[in-house]
C-alpha cells in the first residue's frame, strides 16, 4: 500500500520512545532488574517464582500486570508482531494489526494501530495487547474491562528495542526465549559492525521518492553511524526533527557515496528509477553503481530483523565505501 510521506514522517515523530520508571518488587517474586545506559530508564520486571505469573512490566504507559500466561494475544504494532514470534508466542497470538505482514502465518485482520476500536480488539477475547501508540483513550478503554496493555513505541537505540523484546518476552512466558534472542542479535551485529568500516563515506537514505530522509539522530541512522558513515540529511535537519524533506539540489550538492533506497516496496523505487531522475546520473552513488535497494519493512521496524539491516549496511559498505 503506498505512503502518504508527511503523514508518515509524521507519525514516526510522534511515536518516538518514552520513558517508565521502574516499579517495586514483591518480597515472594524473583526481580529482574536491567539498566542500560542508552535509554534513561530502569525496566524492572516482576517474576513470582513458583508459576511464573502473574507478571509485571514496567512498560513505558506505567506498570502492566498480567495475571496469567496470556493465550489470545493481540498485537497492534508490525515490530511487536515480529517480536511475539520470534520468542516463540506466535501460538498465543489470535489477531494482528492490517500492517503487520510478517511473519506470514500472523494471523491478519483488518485491526489498525493508527485508529484502534476497543470493541474490535475485545471481540478477540483479548488478555494482552500490545500497541505502538495511543491515539486517545485506548489503553485507559481496554484497561476499564480488564485487559492489559503494553505500550511500546518505536525504539530510538538498539537498547530500547531489546528491552521491549525482553518484556514482550516476560509478559508471555517467554523469558529465556527472548533473552536467547537478544544475546544473539548482540552478537550478530558487533560481528558486522567491528569488522566494517564506511571510513567517513557519505550517504543519503531516502524514505520516499519525494525526498523524505533520517538523520543520523534516528534508530535507523544510528545504524549507518555504527559504520562510520555521515549522513548528508544532517544539515538539512537544523531543528532536530529526524525526518527531513530534501531538495534534488541538495543531494546533487552533497553527492553521496551511497543511497539506500527504503521506498522499494511502497513506491516501486529501484536503481534504474533513481538513475532516471533529472540530474541524477551524474551523482557518484548512480554512476558507480553504489544503490542499495532495501526492504521497506524490515528498515522501518526494530525488532528481530534489524540484524538483517545491520548486515546490508555493511554489505553495502564493503562493496561500495
Amino acid at each position: 500500500m503506498a505512503r502518504k510521506f508527511p503523514a508518515l514522517v509524521a507519525v514516526l515523530a510522534f511515536v518516538a520512545a518514552s520513558c517508565g520508571s521502574a516499579g517495586a518488587a514483591d518480597d515472594s517474586s524473583t526481580t529482574l532488574v536491567t539498566t542500560t545506559t542508552a535509554v534513561t530508564t530502569t525496566t524492572t520486571t516482576t517474576v513470582p517464582e513458583d508459576t511464573g505469573f502473574p507478571v509485571t512490566i514496567d512498560a513505558p504507559n506505567g506498570p502492566v500486570t498480567i495475571d496469567e500466561k496470556p493465550d489470545h494475544i493481540v498485537s497492534l504494532s508490525p515490530t511487536s508482531t515480529e517480536v511475539l514470534f520470534a520468542v516463540g508466542a506466535g501460538g498465543q497470538v489470535v489477531a494482528v494489526d492490517d500492517q503487520s505482514n510478517y511473519p506470514a502465518e500472523a494471523p491478519a485482520t483488518d485491526l489498525t494501530g493508527f485508529d484502534p476500536n476497543v470493541e474490535a480488539i475485545a471481540a478477540y477475547g483479548a488478555d494482552l495487547v500490545v500497541i505502538m501508540y495511543d491515539p486517545g483513550d485506548v489503553i485507559s478503554g481496554l484497561e476499564a474491562i480488564g485487559i492489559p496493555v503494553i505500550e511500546h513505541p518505536a525504539a530510538t537505540t538498539l537498547d530500547d528495542a531489546y528491552l521491549q523484546i525482553e518484556q514482550i518476552g516476560a509478559a508471555t512466558g517467554h523469558s529465556g526465549e527472548a533473552e536467547a534472542l537478544v544475546a544473539a542479535m548482540r552478537t550478530d551485529i558487533a560481528a558486522a559492525t567491528t569488522s566494517v568500516s564506511g571510513n567517513g563515506a557519505t550517504y543519503y537514505h531516502e524514505i520516499g521518492p519525494d525526498l523524505w530522509s533520517l538523520t543520523s539522530s534516528t534508530f535507523a541512522g544510528a545504524l549507518y553511524a555504527m559504520f562510520g558513515l555521515t549522513n548528508v540529511a544532517d544539515e538539512a535537519d537544523p531543528d532536530g526533527w529526524g525526518y527531513p524533506q530534501l531538495s534534488a539540489e541538495h543531494i546533487l550538492t552533497e553527492d553521496p557515496s551511497i543511497i539506500f533506497l527504503a521506498d522499494t516496496k511502497c513506491c516501486g523505487q529501484s536503481s534504474a528509477t533513481v538513475g532516471d531522475r533529472p540530474g541524477w546520473d551524474a551523482l557518484t552513488a548512480v554512476g558507480e553503481g553504489a544503490i542499495v535497494e532495501l526492504d521497506d519493512d524490515v528498515v522501518s521496524r526494530w525488532g528481530p530483523r534489524v540484524v538483517d539491516f545491520v548486515e546490508a549496511i555493511a554489505e553495502a559498505v564493503v562493496e561500495n565505501a
